[in-house]
């Protein structure tokens, strides 16, 4: 719907270019995904990893110190289903963003575009090699089959970015002055139709507010998926049982 504002939006720096990019491949792919005829199996595959990753980091998810952010992670930045109007506001916006944020919070906004689109690209591709109809129990080893032939390449980029995003985002939220603008921009938001984007933005910068450490919290889930990824691509029977010192 704003193709066209993206494309005609003059851009000087690195960074803006890059969300441009990203944000225009992300765009085209949302029409591609929108009139796939899996379209509907994708989001059973996004439900079940969400329920998998919510298992594989149950110590994690059931700790009061990350609980709101592992939650933010699985029902906000992982719900494909909830995401039209937001990603098409994101598009909206995109010339002032270029215009009025740093530089360095366009890079981040970028690797946070670009995880999206990797991940919603993988789930197309898990249920474009599983036969319909997909069950709501998919067996393990109908899944583990699937992404034993996706990219492996994207699977480590998209850890990789959980990582680089992930810390970068919580330098953000610990800037004060992010949280009192988040508070008085509420009402001009709802009154330009921003409303849902706003409330994202507010749900991360409170989720991640409650966190501590979240730099351990990032290693533990980017090494323990590392594993559950080795352990898939090798064959293992159990691939998400994982040592106790992970």
């Amino acid at each position: 719907m704003y193709r066209e504002r993206l494309v005609a939006t003059d851009v000087s720096s690195d960074n803006a270019r890059r969300l441009r990019r990203w944000l225009l491949d992300y765009h085209d792919f949302r029409q591609y995904k929108a009139a796939h005829p899996r379209l509907a199996d994708t989001f059973v595959i996004a439900d079940w990893q969400a329920q998998r990753l919510k298992a594989t980091h149950r110590d994690l998810y059931e700790d009061p110190a990350y609980h709101a952010g592992l939650d933010f992670l699985l029902t906000d930045l992982y719900a494909p289903q909830a995401m039209t109007r937001r990603d098409d506001n994101i598009d909206r916006v995109f010339p002032k963003m270029v215009k009025w944020l740093p530089e360095h919070l366009l890079g981040t906004l970028a690797g946070l575009v670009e995880l999206n689109l990797i991940t919603q690209r993988l789930d197309l591709e898990l249920a474009e090699r599983i036969a319909p109809p997909l069950p709501d129990a998919m067996p393990v080893s109908t899944y583990c089959e699937a992404f034993r032939a996706s990219e492996p390449e994207l699977r480590d980029r998209q850890l990789a970015l959980v990582a680089e995003v992930g810390l970068e985002l919580d330098r953000y939220v610990r800037n004060r002055s992010l949280g009192w603008l988040l508070s008085v921009a509420r009402a001009p938001a709802e009154m330009a139709g921003l409303a849902d984007l706003h409330s994202f933005m507010h749900r991360g910068h409170s989720a991640f507010r409650q966190m501590e450490r979240v730099e351990v919290l990032i290693d533990r889930l980017v090494t323990r998926e590392r594993q559950v990824m080795a352990n898939i691509l090798a064959g293992h029977p159990q691939p998400f049982e994982l040592p106790g010192d992970l």
